[in-house]
């Protein structure tokens, strides 16, 4: 009896744990001061905008993302990397803004190459 409830427990908190990836688009930019979140301050270079779908009258900001790249949105081939970047929010792309989330230079370029401009993603909150 006690095996199983501990079996049951581990299903349970795998379950819970489990954090499904969102698909979106990003882009970067290399202006990073100031932003609508923290003004001025300095916030280092793994930093994203969050654009209309996400802000949320700023609540998003300083909320960390962990994004992805999953493949190109115009012709240049194989832009990703295989590997995931976590950013900071800490601007908000606004109206126009062609991507889910605007990254850094730095963190577009630790996932995909910069010469794409813009990728798909999957990201995480």
């Amino acid at each position: 009896m006690g095996k199983n409830i501990l079996v049951f427990s581990v299903v349970v908190v795998f379950l819970f744990s489990i954090t499904y990836a969102v698909p979106g688009i990003a882009t970067y930019y290399t202006s990073y001061t100031p932003s609508a979140c923290y003004g001025g301050t300095q916030e280092g270079v793994m930093i994203a905008a969050a654009s209309d779908k996400l802000w949320d009258n700023g609540r998003v900001c300083g909320k960390m993302f962990t994004v992805k790249c999953t493949g190109a949105r115009n012709p240049v081939p194989h832009p990703c990397t295989g590997k995931s970047v976590t950013v900071k929010i800490v601007d908000h792309c606004p109206g126009a803004c062609p991507s889910t989330l605007d990254l850094s230079r730095e963190a577009f370029a630790q996932i995909a190459n910069p010469v794409a401009g813009i990728i798909n993603i999957d990201y995480t909150p």
